[in-house]
């Protein structure tokens, strides 16, 4: 066995292969697997392996397809069979939500050049004679979905690792991962000890156990799942071609052939938790004992669907464990804490997904950076808040709800609350309805009476958001931004250091702000902050919230200078948006500091006094309007609240939630941090190239010199949808959309939603460059349908900023 290595992937499942695999074809040929048992031990080797393409989000959509291609080539560079069975995959929708649904799906795989598309019943009866199509709205055929050999894959990836030189060592369980003081490893085994600058774990039903080592805790929780298959079907041995899978979500089982019968699996409401303190280490190629009374409910709607397996014998059942994480997406990236530390842990559709997560995790490890946005599997998107009782809790919604639609903006209750502010009480008693923020409670909208349902198409609240909407546009709002991510940067070197980690040249002036990018590996846009100087050697960087700790990782790369502090203030200040047109008349009653443009002009920022309580004000607004941010320490949060409400109530100035403000600010036309704005885009075509000072040194700046003089691939732009086909479908345009112009995809929508106070349907997005510009006509796919829409030349609100200003 080496003694040193470029990588240890701990974990021989498909995944860890899969990443060892890739690993070398990006040339890290010196690297090393390690597996405590043998190759598909835990959850591999009892997978049914079923593969398909199209996804809700179109970068895993892009990575299962990449998957799904690679079986074949695989085959073919290493001679070992991976048993791909290719028959296509029906998709069945009972509901008009999956239909909507499918349909979309159907729309991004024409965008994205994937085989995906809608066919008549005639034509499924044809592919499918087995099934009853009965009440069945819409079908969806896929003709490279199917299945592959979970052994064989594996092996597979194996093979292809080796042949070019890394090593693969069975029966080698991982006793200690050790950090060294220069930040490499050391791994300890009973055969040796390796030393190297990245260990990866990707040991599946260990995960938890493998992240202790290194003094970790992932939030995963492992499940029992079972599908049983059938004995021979004398209909389907007398065929002469395999018939197509089926994904009768809606009734909440999966089905597809195995041998000459069919295998039938189901995720049961009634769920199953296993090892709740920890997998045992002896546990390798055993199963449970079977407990089909569970799944009972759906095996009779697979019956309802398939007449014939009512009759049909059961050959054998599975019933294994597999490992979730709260979201059921993989946790993966390096530990933002830690150098050189790699998870990828969690995975639950990995024989779609192997291919692409091998892929992403090479790329991360050996380039620095993936070459999509993967936020959804970044690791980073849980912080410590995430424990055992949230994981179990959003682990059994998740594997009951596996094939419920998941909808644009859904918020689920399971494992809630987790991090509440002093105000929550209190907003709760005015009416709010919450979302989830990484771990935060915030208002979305305020509204008793109205539930927050789930749907693609116009809610009963959206009515409700509308009305918080115009009153601030009207009056003005108070909207909680506590979720913010707050910094402080403080000591003699702190203009040195947000020098060295932004792009874009820090206020030189106190009580002055900036906005300013952080470039990525590849030169895109891995954030937008705004930083104030407070003081001489004192700043205050806000952010996206939710990448508080996707952002540390940037910040890590740079060294403090010595007397220099960086702290995260977001547990301890809390802050409150007041923004609108009568905004300043309100603010001036509360406080005996000028806020006069001539006094307090937009970007400016200092300490004042609001009804007693020591505010930061910012003269910013994510709004687009007048308005001032005042962040206040968070036990003085619930006095500056009842008194902001006080102050407001006779100006028709009140709570406004995230929703509304989300509308806010597409009507302005501002982008978002994971939609807008994110590495896979350039600054250039963002709007943020001016933002970017090429004078003077800064994280990443390599990266952004190889891209910042490239023509623009695809240019950020706003949309209005046409008022007769909105109307028509009751929907709006939510987020990955794709967008045609004569019957050839262009780009796709990031963010959409109405415009109240403008009266229009608006949505943001991509379009390729030098094919549409600001004027032309459009169709953008809302609910899969050709919705037409006119390219803005400016946003609806204030374009000129004239209310900003003010």
């Amino acid at each position: 066995m080496r003694s040193h290595a470029q990588a240890v992937v701990i974990g021989g499942g498909v995944i860890g292969c899969s990443i060892l695999y890739h690993l070398t074809k990006l040339g890290w040929t010196d690297s090393v697997l390690l597996e405590r048992d043998e190759l598909t031990s835990g959850s591999t080797w009892h997978a049914a392996a079923n593969i398909h393409g199209l996804h809700d989000s179109t970068n895993i959509s892009r990575l299962q397809h990449y998957t799904m291609t690679l079986y074949k080539d695989l085959e073919a560079e290493t001679g070992q069979s991976c048993g791909v069975f290719q028959a296509g995959s029906l998709y069945l929708a009972q509901t008009e939500a999956r239909e909507h649904q499918l349909r979309l799906q159907a729309a991004k795989a024409k965008l994205y050049g994937m085989n995906f598309y809608e066919v008549s019943v005639d034509e499924a009866e044809r592919l499918h004679p087995l099934v009853d199509f009965t009440g069945i709205r819409c079908i969806m055929f896929e003709p490279d979905g199917g299945n592959v050999d979970p052994s064989g894959v594996t092996a597979a990836y194996a093979a292809g690792a080796r042949q070019r030189g890394a090593e693969i060592h069975r029966f080698t369980p991982v006793m200690a991962t050790e950090q060294q003081p220069d930040g490499t490893w050391i791994v300890r085994t009973p055969k040796g000890v390796i030393h190297t600058p990245w260990v990866i774990n990707a040991a599946g039903l260990w995960g938890r156990e493998v992240a202790a080592l290194a003094r970790l805790k992932l939030p995963l929780q492992p499940t029992e799942h079972q599908y049983f298959v059938t004995e021979t079907i004398a209909e389907i041995a007398a065929m002469d071609r395999r018939l197509p899978s089926v994904a009768d979500r809606d009734g909440e089982y999966y089905l597809r052939q195995e041998g000459k019968g069919l295998l039938i699996g189901a995720y049961e409401r009634d769920v199953r938790l296993w090892a709740e303190e920890g997998t045992p280490l002896d546990f390798a190629h055993e199963l449970f004992a079977d407990d089909l009374d569970r799944i009972e409910d759906n095996m009779m709607r697979a019956i309802d669907r398939v007449p014939l397996v009512g009759s049909a014998g059961i050959k054998r059942v599975i019933n294994g464990p597999m490992i979730w994480s709260p979201d059921s997406n993989v946790l993966m990236g390096p530990v933002p804490e830690l150098t050189g530390y790699f998870c990828c842990n969690g995975i639950i559709p990995g024989f779609s997904q192997s291919g692409g997560m091998g892929l992403m995790a090479a790329q991360w490890i050996v380039e620095g950076e993936m070459q999509y946005d993967m936020f959804p599997w970044d690791m980073a998107r849980f912080g410590d808040w995430a424990d055992a009782k949230f994981t179990k809790a959003r682990v059994k919604n998740q594997y009951a709800h596996r094939f419920a639609i998941h909808f644009p903006g859904e918020e689920r209750d399971a494992g809630r609350p987790v991090r509440t502010r002093p105000v929550c009480e209190a907003q709760k008693a005015m009416g709010a309805k919450f979302g989830l923020n990484y771990g935060w409670e915030h208002p979305a909208y305020f509204d008793a009476d109205q539930p927050d349902t789930p749907g693609f198409t116009r809610q009963g609240w959206w009515q409700s958001v509308g009305r918080e909407a115009r009153a601030l546009r009207d009056a003005g709002g108070i909207i909680d931004i506590s979720n913010f991510a707050k910094y402080r940067v403080a000591g003699p070197g702190a203009e040195d250091w947000l020098n060295a980690v932004f792009a874009n040249r820090m206020p030189r002036k106190v009580g002055r702000s900036c906005l300013t990018p952080l470039i990525g590996k590849r030169g895109g846009i891995a954030g937008d902050f705004t930083v104030t100087r407070l003081a001489e050697d004192e700043f205050w960087v806000i952010g996206s919230g939710m990448a508080e700790r996707y952002h540390l990782r940037y910040f890590r790369e740079v060294p403090l200078p010595d007397g220099t502090t960086f702290t995260s203030m977001t547990v301890a200040m809390c802050g409150f948006n007041v923004a609108g047109p009568r905004a300043r008349e309100m603010l001036q009653r509360m406080t005996n500091t000028s806020l006069a443009t001539e006094d307090f002009p937009f970007m400016a920022s200092c300490w004042i006094d609001i009804a007693g309580v020591r505010v930061l004000a910012l003269r910013v607004s994510f709004t687009g309007d007048l308005g001032w941010e005042l962040h206040c320490a968070t036990e003085d949060q619930g006095r500056l609240y009842q008194a902001l409400l006080d102050e407001g109530r006779d100006l028709g100035i009140g709570p406004v939630g995230s929703r509304a403000l989300m509308s806010l600010r597409i009507e302005k036309g501002y982008g978002s941090w994971s939609r807008e704005y994110s590495p896979e885009y350039w600054p250039q075509e963002v709007g943020l190239a001016r933002l970017c000072k090429l004078d003077k040194d800064f994280l990443n700046k390599a990266a952004l010199l190889e891209v910042i003089e490239k023509p623009p691939r695809e240019t950020l732009v706003i949309l209005a949808l046409d008022d007769e086909a909105v109307t028509a479908s009751d929907a709006d345009a939510s987020g990955g959309e794709p967008i045609f112009r004569d019957g050839q995809g262009i780009g796709r929508v990031t963010s959409g939603g109405y415009g109240y106070s403008v009266g229009r349907s608006l949505a943001l997005g991509y379009v390729k460059a030098g094919t549409a510009k600001p004027g032309d006509r459009v169709q953008v796919m809302v609910l899969g349908k050709p919705h037409g829409a006119v390219i803005l030349a400016d946003p609806p609100f204030d374009p000129e900023g004239k209310r900003l200003r003010a």
